[in-house]
């Protein structure tokens, strides 16, 4: 049977004024733990979890809304399951973020565990970003028309293996299942593998030496057993359900080839592949190394009080930061807080990244990556007038009009012929694109060419680089969800897990960000007063006051009062799900 105490009620007397000190209540209500409690809490999707209980059969379960917030906590913290259990039975703070009683409160880390195997499985960390964030920028009046986005890399709670360790690795798990079930089989293997393959995964290929050639031929021994193996059991239908059977297979297929009936380890098998079974979504960066990453957007304007991530993305670490703008613009689309500008380093900088931009009527500003083919102060391509409708040339930079401007859709290239009377005696002809083929003056470029000319031209310019001097602000953000949150390495494997975490913890760091500005705490103490409700019942309602004492010592809510929201609720997050 669920339990639900709705966060938006007002109490006659709030429990923690008397038991704490005057400037100790009055921190704990101006910090984090008062915007949690009277703006965040309500956010939280508790009747999708509600689903899981029955509404009026069995054991009551803990109160929905302090375990959805204490999962909030747990990760912005960094806190283990055992010091989230024992930050809600001690801590006076969590207990006032939460809208509990101080009073004797029970967790266990099985509880924990099992709450937060509901919210992975009904992937609810999205829903809470988008909400929280959604609602924070409201409280802020946040100015959302410039922001920035940029990658970090995130390790899971995995060990990092080489190509062969990997290999060997794969192996043991395999032989250590078929050893438990079915001890016949694994019997039958050769003798000289079996102990190759006895010691823990830590001291696999311990006592190799250190030469190259020693190396190379471990490694290829390794590959062949391995590629024995999946053969010798491909037909037992048994074993090919095995988890490990499948990630053996999987390991072979990246990392080596038959080549003319004999097995070879790949040169370079790429970054997509396995890196670790005990975590087979995780994928490789070639630069940072092997696990995830998230993309995170973040308001970057000098009106705001704070900034606050607007859009995190996790993926794994293979996946290219210049096919990830669709993705982070479609997300703030959807939660209404598409930018005007986007600043983003060479990465984001592709054609295909501005034009996804435009299309949205986004202008994506980041630098065109790779040399350029021209200095940018000749003439080129962006100097002609260009009908950028049917990408035709209208006229010449010395304004002679072309004989004829075809363009072709299908390979987005144009074919212009200047007339000849007007290029052979031209000033401009020896920096001038137009070349003579064939004793015509023909010029020849694409839609994307004439772009990234013009982009060239404009990073140039000192107003880009004043404008593009923001995009460095979100290093800070990157190193500081690394240090204060533990984002860069996570105590999870996964990637349904991992994604969980990431989301959780850029939650908390705009929770954080929003309760450390001027603007929160006003609104805080304004909903809140010192006192509770007894500003109310002062003065000329002293009769009122006496029955509000009598009735809170008998521990009724009769004074309780819905509040009326202090700002406009987003659409999504009118209620809770």
């Amino acid at each position: 049977m669920y339990n639900i105490v709705d966060p938006r009620q007002k109490r006659a007397f709030d429990p923690f004024e008397p038991v704490l000190s005057p400037p100790a209540y009055r921190r704990i209500r101006e910090g984090w733990q008062g915007l949690f409690r009277h703006v965040i809490l309500e956010l939280l999707p508790v009747r999708a979890v509600a689903k899981q209980f029955s509404p009026n059969m069995g054991a009551p379960s803990k109160e929905l809304y302090s375990m959805a917030g204490l999962l909030l906590i747990k990760e912005f913290k960094d806190w283990t399951t055992t010091e989230a259990a024992e930050a809600y039975m001690f801590n006076a703070d969590v207990q006032y973020a939460l809208n509990l009683e101080p009073a004797q409160q029970s967790m266990s880390e099985r509880s924990i565990e099992r709450y937060e195997n509901i919210f992975i499985n009904d992937e609810l960390a999205t829903l809470i970003m988008a909400r929280v964030t959604t609602r924070l920028v409201q409280v802020l009046d946040q100015d959302v028309t410039r922001q920035r986005v940029d990658s970090t890399h995130v390790f899971s709670d995995m060990a990092v293996f080489g190509r062969t360790r990997l290999m060997g690795v794969s192996i043991k798990r395999f032989l250590t299942q078929l050893k438990r079930h079915d001890r016949e089989a694994y019997d039958r293997l050769d003798e000289a593998l079996r102990q190759r393959y006895a010691p823990s995964m830590g001291h696999l290929f311990g006592d190799t030496a250190k030469g190259s050639e020693s190396r190379r031929q471990l490694q290829q021994d390794v590959a062949e057993q391995m590629h024995q193996l999946i053969e010798q059991f491909a037909d037992c239908d048994a074993v090919q359900g095995w988890q490990t059977y499948k990630h053996l297979r999987q390991v072979f297929q990246e990392q080596c080839e038959i080549v003319q009936d004999a097995v070879q380890v790949k040169t370079h098998p790429g970054n997509d592949v396995m890196q670790n079974p005990s975590d087979p979504d995780a994928t490789r960066d070639g630069h940072k190394g092997p696990g995830y990453q998230v993309q995170i957007a973040e308001t970057c304007s000098h009106a705001n009080e704070a900034e606050l991530i607007t859009s995190a993305i996790p993926q794994t670490a293979s996946d290219d930061d210049r096919h990830a703008m669709p993705e982070v613009l479609e997300d703030l689309e959807r939660n209404g807080l598409l930018p005007e500008t986007m600043l983003g380093d060479g990465h984001y900088g592709s054609d295909e990244s501005v034009q996804v931009g435009a299309d949205k009527g986004v202008d994506v500003q980041a630098p065109v990556s790779g040399p350029s083919p021209h200095d940018v102060d000749e003439l080129n391509i962006d100097d002609f007038v260009v009908d950028e409708a049917s990408e035709t040339v209208q006229r010449c930079p010395a304004g002679h009009e072309p004989v004829e401007s075809t363009h072709d859709s299908d390979t987005d290239r144009t074919r212009t012929i200047m007339p000849e009377a007007a290029c052979a005696g031209c000033a401009f002809l020896d920096e001038c694109p137009v070349r003579c083929v064939r004793g015509q003056y023909v010029l020849a470029h694409t839609g994307k060419a004439r772009r990234l000319a013009s982009r060239r031209r404009e990073q140039a310019t000192e107003a880009f680089r004043t404008s593009y001097q923001l995009r460095a602000g979100i290093e800070s953000t990157n190193g500081g969800l690394k240090r204060r949150e533990g984002l860069g390495r996570i105590r999870a494997r996964g990637q349904p897990r991992v994604f969980y975490k990431i989301l959780m913890k850029i939650c908390g760091w705009n929770v954080l960000r929003a309760a450390a500005t001027k603007r929160v705490r006003t609104l805080i103490a304004k909903m809140v007063p010192v006192g509770g409700l007894r500003h109310h019942f002062s003065g000329d309602s002293g009769v009122m006051w006496s029955l509000g004492c009598a009735f809170g010592h008998l521990g009724a809510s009769w004074a309780a009062l819905v509040r009326p929201a202090p700002f406009p609720l987003c659409p999504e997050a009118s209620h809770v799900a």
